[in-house]
């Protein structure tokens, strides 16, 4: 990032030129003043609104190239002979926002009512030469404009293309990577723990059969050995994803719910407020939070109820997970993985995340997600 380089708003942008350009065509009027005639306050309001309509050609092109051709068409009437500035602009902003026929159109429509303008309402016959150079060179204008919108706008959809290109070249190398990262830890370690699991367990089989007594640390290893393989399993699962199935999402929330309370977890879900919508990002990291909290719930906590509360909210999507296990503020479990994991989602996005022991007894997990669209 370029830290010497000041950004300037596009609002300021826009009304800058919009000023500038009512500044230019009230000067422009006021210089072509017929010797000894008075102001006309509606010519003179008709270019300011003319030029000050344009800080508005972003959000609305179509209706500033209409604002600011009425308002040519009007102080030409009202005697001012200046050249349709801010029309030019609104043409090069119409264009680029890729209302090429409309804007087209238009300016034909706006060529006929200045001429026939120049032609009623004026006293006396202009002059044949003057007034064929002056509508060559609007029409020259006009064309100069409509060629520069055209070329930005092709110049932005390139830029556009090229950066959807590079986002899905470097999609496609990460799911390469994560795949090759699969197949290697496949390799490397589910053959090795599985060996460890098997002797493990054929070990503490063949003691008790003989009637002796199984060591803590043989038990600690048969159990070590199965978590590892639980894990390493969804850990494959979860590089092997190479998102063909619909991902995850809030939806899918209260069927993790349930699940949970199959197993003999005794679990709620409880919604309030309006659902926003909500980026598909934010639903996801929704669904991966209340996931591993249910999950955490069910092997390390010891519990026998949870509670899931999702808060909608205009600006952002709160949740929160409480159980009422064994944890205290005394006794708090260390986080593991997946509690990191959980934190490193929730920032990735701007959120907040937090989690520790309640007060009284039992552990929470609270998580603040943004929920404003990015532009």
């Amino acid at each position: 990032m370029d830290k010497g380089r000041i950004r300037v708003p596009a609002v300021v942008g826009d009304w800058a030129i919009a000023v500038g350009v009512a500044a230019l065509l009230l000067g422009t009027g006021r210089s072509g003043e017929a010797p000894g005639a008075g102001p006309d306050p509606l010519g003179y309001a008709l270019l300011a609104a003319s030029g000050l309509a344009l800080a508005a050609r972003r959000r609305a092109p179509l209706v500033v190239l209409a604002v600011t051709g009425l308002c040519a068409v009007g102080y030409q009437a009202a005697g001012f002979n200046v050249l349709a500035v801010s029309y030019l602009v609104a043409v090069y902003g119409a264009v680029r926002a890729g209302h090429r026929a409309l804007t087209a159109a238009a300016s034909v429509t706006m060529l006929i009512a200045l001429r026939i303008t120049a032609l009623v309402v004026h006293d006396g016959p202009v002059g044949e030469a003057p007034a064929q150079g002056r509508g060559v060179l609007e029409f020259a204008w006009l064309i100069a404009a409509f060629a520069a919108g055209e070329a930005v706008r092709q110049a932005e959809r390139r830029a556009d293309e090229a950066e959807r290109s590079r986002e899905e070249t470097a999609r496609r190398r990460a799911d390469e990577e994560r795949l090759h990262i699969a197949r290697e830890l496949h390799d490397s370690l589910t053959h090795q723990i599985s060996i460890i699991k098997v002797q493990s367990e054929v070990a503490v089989h063949v003691a008790r059969k003989r009637g002796e007594q199984v060591p803590d640390s043989l038990l600690a290893i048969q159990e070590a050995g199965r978590e590892a393989t639980r894990e390493l399993r969804a850990t494959l699962q979860a590089l092997r994803d190479d998102n063909t199935t619909p991902p995850r999402g809030l939806d899918h929330i209260p069927e993790l719910v349930e699940r949970a309370g199959s197993s003999g977890l005794e679990a709620t879900l409880t919604i309030e407020g309006q659902r926003p919508d909500v980026p598909a990002a934010v639903g996801r990291t929704a669904y991966r939070i209340v996931q591993e909290s249910l999950t955490n719930i069910a092997r390390h906590a010891g519990a026998a109820t949870a509670s899931v509360r999702i808060d909608y909210r205009p600006d952002a999507l709160a949740i929160r997970i409480d159980d009422d296990g064994k944890a205290t503020p005394d006794n708090a479990p260390t986080p593991g993985l997946g509690l990191l994991g959980m934190r490193e989602r929730v920032t990735a996005l701007g959120g907040r995340l937090r989690a520790g022991p309640r007060s009284e007894r039992g552990f929470t997990v609270q998580a603040e997600l943004p929920v404003e669209q990015m532009p």
